[in-house]
């Protein structure tokens, strides 16, 4: 398992940090855009800035942690959700 590369100075936004509670949350579903979006407060707003969640928690992550389906939105792959959850229980565990 690759640890999730997240360094001190790219350190994940609270939003970034909601979409991906969201991701864990829905486990071997599909999360759409607009789902995302109302769950984060986001409606309103530009949806890249879901795109752009998603794309750094890609980086943290690994890029096959995170699975595109077409047309539907996006899930964790299996790995994925592990490493979601360790760094996320590191993060609870770890804070000042």
């Amino acid at each position: 398992m690759v640890e999730p590369s997240i360094s001190s100075e790219n350190q994940p936004t609270p939003l970034e940090l909601h979409v991906l509670r969201l991701l864990v949350e829905s486990q071997g579903k599909v999360v759409g855009r607009d789902f995302l979006a109302r769950q984060t407060g986001l409606e309103s707003a530009s949806a890249r800035r879901i795109d752009a969640s998603l794309v750094a928690i890609r980086r943290w992550l690994g890029a096959d942690s995170l699975v595109t389906v077409r047309r539907r939105g996006w899930m964790l792959s299996e790995a994925g959700h592990l490493e979601a959850e360790i760094y996320l229980r590191q993060r609870v565990n770890h804070r000042p």
